[in-house]
C-alpha cells in the first residue's frame, strides 16, 4: 500500500525495521473488534484460515474487510466513535441535569449515515445545516432535521436565570463543538480575548457567534423547580412506521390538561390585578400574589406546557426531534469587552475566522444564520484541517496513536505529527475517494503497517520506546464497550437487532434524580442485551460498565479516550451480577461437551486460538475442584472473561 512506503521510509531513516505480521488468527480478532467492535466466531476464524491456505492473506483479509463493512454491525461500531466526538448524550448535565428523552433519533442517524458510508463532507453539511438542505420526501426532511441534533445536546446549565447569558453560554458551546470536531481547534477560546497561541482573534468568535446567535435550538425540555429555560422540540413529518416513544392523550385527559393551563393562567392574571389594586391601597401586595404563588404557578405551567406539547390538538402522539432551526430575527453579534453582557461594543459580521481564507466561498446571507454557508466553508476541499482532522481521528481507532497524537489539538499546544507526508496523503486521498470512510478504513487495515504484530523489541524499543514509529503495532485494550458486548457474544447472549427509542425515553419526570426511584430501571443502567452502543448516556450517571472501564467524557468532543487500569476494574469483572450472568449463559452454551472440549470452544470464543496443554490441564483441574462441575466451570468461565487476553485486542 502507497501509505506503507511512508512508515517504513520513516523507519529507514531511523535504522529500525517494521516487526513481522501478527499470526492470521490474531489478525482476524484485530480486524473483528476494529471494523464491528464484536470478537469473531469460531466458524469465521476457520473459514478465514481456510481463504488464507487456499488465496493467500493479501485476498483473503481483502474479502474479509469487505464483508465486515457491509455488516450493520460497522456503523453501531463507527457511529459510537464518532458519538464521541459529538459529545453525544441525553441528558443536560451541570447542576440541573434533565433528560433528552429525544437524543436516540440522532443515535440512529449517525449509525444509518456510516452503514450508508454517506460521504463525510455531506455528513458535516447535514450535522450542522440539515433543515437548510432542500430534501425530495418527507422522509429525507425528518432525516436531516435529526442530524440537527448535533448541535443541540450540547451539556446546558438549565438553571442560569439570565436568559441572555443562557443564550450566548449555549452558542459558545456549539461553537466550541463545531471547530473541535471538525478543525481540532477551538475558536472558542477567543471569547474574553484574541487567542493566545492559536491564530483565532475575538473578531472570529463574535462572528460565529453571530451565526449560531442566530439559531433557535431545540432540545426539548420544560421549567420546573429544577429548569429555569425551556427549550421546545420539532415536530417531525408524519411518516408511517416512524417510531413515536411518547405516548398519546386521551381527549379527557387533553381537556383536563388545557382547563388546569387556562385556570393557572387566570390565577396569575387575577392575583397580579389583586396585588396591583392592593399596592394603590397602600396594601402590602405580597398577601395577593407572593413569590411562593409566582413560582408555583410558573412551575406547574412549565410542567403542563411539556405534556402538551408531545401531542397534537386531538391527542395524538407527535413525532419529536432535538434539533435546531433558523430564527426569525437574524443578526450580527456584538464583540463583548472581556466577553462580558454588560459590555457590549461594536457589531461584528458574520463570517468564518480569516486564517483559512477560500475561494468560491458564498458569505452569510441576510436572510440565513450562515450555518450553510459555514459547512462549506468546513468542507471545502482546499481546507487545510478538516479532512486531516477525520483522517487522522480514523488511524488513531485504527492503530491506537494518531499521526497526531493529540487528536482533539491539531494548535500550537498540540503535538506536532509523527509522519506529515502521511498524514497529507491520507487526507488527499479522504478528498479524492469521495469523502468515504468506509474506503479511508479499507485502505489502512489492508496495510502492511496495520497487520504487523505487538511483540516487543529490546533495540527497536530503545530508539523509540513510545512506538511513534510504528515499528509494531500497539497494544490496546478493548474500549468499555467492545468489552461488554463481547461478554454477550461469547455467551450468545447478544440481541443484535437494533433498540428502540431509549431507556431514557421511559422515565416520567425530566430530572435524572428520579432514575433511582423508577424500579423499571435497573441500578446499573444495564438491563438489555443489546449492543452497548444503545445503552443510556445520561451525564454523570453513565452505565458502570462505561463508567468503570473509560467512556467518554460526554460533555467534551472526545477523540481519544484514556485507558485506565484501575482496582474498581477488576472488582467489577470478579462480582458484577452482569459479569456473572454472562458466565453462566457461556457455561450453559458449552455444557452438553465433553470438559476438554467445553474448554477448548470456550479459549476459541473468548480468544479466538486454542488452549495450550497447560491451559487444558490447569482449567480441568480447575474446574473438578468443585462437587458441582457446572459451578467448576461457570467459576473457569468467568476467569476466562476476566483474563487482560479477553480485554486487549494484542
Amino acid at each position: 500500500r502507497d501509505l506503507d512506503h511512508f512508515v517504513f521510509a520513516k523507519l529507514k531513516e531511523n535504522g529500525m525495521k517494521p516487526t513481522t505480521d501478527a499470526k492470521p488468527a490474531a489478525l482476524l480478532r484485530r480486524l473483528h473488534f476494529d471494523l464491528v467492535g464484536l470478537p469473531p466466531a469460531p466458524n469465521d476464524l476457520s473459514s478465514f484460515l481456510k481463504r488464507v491456505r487456499s488465496k493467500g492473506l493479501d485476498q483473503a483479509l481483502e474479502q474479509e474487510v469487505d464483508r465486515l463493512l457491509a455488516s450493520d454491525r460497522y456503523g453501531e461500531r463507527w457511529a459510537r466513535h464518532w458519538m464521541d466526538v459529538a459529545r453525544f448524550a441525553e441528558s443536560s448535565g451541570k447542576e440541573s441535569n434533565i433528560t433528552y428523552p429525544h437524543a436516540w433519533r440522532y443515535r440512529d442517524y449517525a449509525i444509518d449515515a456510516f452503514n450508508d458510508d454517506l460521504p463525510f463532507d455531506r455528513f458535516i453539511t447535514e450535522q450542522i445545516a440539515g433543515d437548510l438542505l432542500p430534501y425530495k420526501n418527507d422522509r429525507e426532511r425528518a432525516r436531516l432535521l435529526i442530524a440537527t441534533g448535533f448541535l443541540a445536546f450540547g451539556a446546558k446549565g438549565l438553571n442560569e436565570m439570565n436568559k441572555l447569558q443562557f443564550a450566548v453560554d449555549q452558542a459558545d458551546e456549539q461553537i466550541d463543538t463545531v471547530t473541535r470536531a471538525f478543525m481540532a481547534q477551538s475558536v472558542a477560546c477567543a471569547r474574553c480575548h484574541d487567542h493566545k497561541y492559536d491564530p483565532f482573534h475575538m473578531q472570529d468568535y463574535y462572528a460565529l457567534l453571530g451565526i449560531f446567535g442566530s439559531t433557535l435550538t431545540h432540545y426539548g425540555t420544560w421549567v420546573d423547580a429544577e429548569n429555569n429555560n425551556s427549550g421546545k422540540l420539532i415536530t417531525l413529518p408524519e411518516i408511517e412506521g416512524q417510531l413515536i416513544p411518547n405516548p398519546p392523550m386521551s381527549k379527557k385527559r387533553l381537556a383536563a390538561l388545557k382547563a388546569q393551563r387556562a385556570a393557572l393562567d387566570k390565577e396569575e392574571k387575577d392575583r397580579k390585578a389583586a396585588a396591583m389594586a392592593a399596592r394603590q391601597r397602600g396594601d402590602n401586595p405580597g398577601d395577593y400574589f407572593s413569590l411562593r404563588d409566582a413560582l408555583r404557578i410558573y412551575w406547574r405551567r412549565g410542567g403542563l406546557d411539556g405534556k402538551l406539547a408531545t401531542v397534537d390538538e386531538k391527542g395524538n402522539a407527535l413525532p419529536l426531534a432535538m434539533g435546531v432551526l433558523e430564527r426569525e430575527q437574524i443578526a450580527d453579534a456584538h464583540l463583548l469587552e472581556r466577553g462580558e453582557l454588560s459590555k457590549p461594543k461594536e457589531r461584528v459580521t458574520r463570517a468564518f475566522p480569516r486564517v483559512v481564507e477560500l475561494e468560491d466561498i458564498q458569505t452569510p446571507p441576510k436572510q440565513q444564520s450562515g450555518r450553510l454557508q459555514l459547512a462549506g466553508w468546513l468542507t471545502h476541499p482546499d481546507h487545510p484541517l478538516t479532512a486531516r482532522v477525520m483522517a487522522n481521528r480514523v488511524w488513531r481507532y485504527l492503530l491506537g496513536e494518531g499521526i497526531v497524537q493529540t487528536t482533539d489539538n491539531f494548535g500550537f499546544t498540540g503535538e506536532r505529527p509523527s509522519h506529515p507526508e502521511l498524514l497529507d496523503h491520507l487526507a488527499l486521498k479522504f478528498v479524492d475517494g469521495g469523502w468515504s470512510v468506509k474506503s479511508l478504513i479499507r485502505e489502512i487495515v489492508l496495510s502492511r503497517s496495520y497487520r504487523m504484530n505487538s511483540e516487543w523489541r529490546k533495540a527497536a524499543f530503545l530508539k523509540d520506546p513510545d512506538n511513534r514509529l510504528l515499528w509494531r503495532a500497539n497494544k490496546r485494550r478493548l474500549d468499555a464497550e467492545c468489552i461488554r458486548d463481547a461478554m454477550l457474544s461469547v455467551s450468545r447472549q447478544l440481541d443484535t437487532s437494533r433498540r428502540k427509542g431509549s431507556l431514557v425515553a421511559t422515565l416520567r419526570g425530566q430530572s435524572v434524580s428520579l432514575f433511582g426511584f423508577n424500579k423499571r430501571i435497573p441500578a446499573d443502567l444495564d438491563g438489555s442485551h443489546h449492543r452497548s452502543v444503545y445503552l443510556p448516556v445520561v451525564r454523570d450517571r453513565l452505565p458502570d460498565v462505561l463508567d468503570l472501564f473509560d467512556f467518554a467524557e460526554p460533555s467534551l468532543v472526545t477523540g481519544d479516550r484514556e485507558t485506565t487500569n484501575v482496582p474498581l476494574q477488576a472488582l467489577y469483572l470478579l462480582n458484577s451480577d452482569f459479569v456473572m450472568q454472562q458466565a453462566t449463559a457461556l457455561s450453559l452454551r458449552l455444557q452438553r461437551l465433553e470438559p476438554e472440549a467445553r474448554i477448548r470452544h470456550a479459549y476459541q470464543l473468548c480468544f479466538a486460538r486454542q488452549p495450550t496443554m497447560e491451559e487444558m490441564k490447569l482449567g480441568l483441574q480447575f474446574a473438578q475442584t468443585t462437587e458441582d462441575a457446572d459451578t467448576g466451570f461457570r467459576a473457569l468461565f468467568q476467569s476466562l472473561l476476566a483474563t487482560a487476553e479477553f480485554r486487549n485486542i494484542d
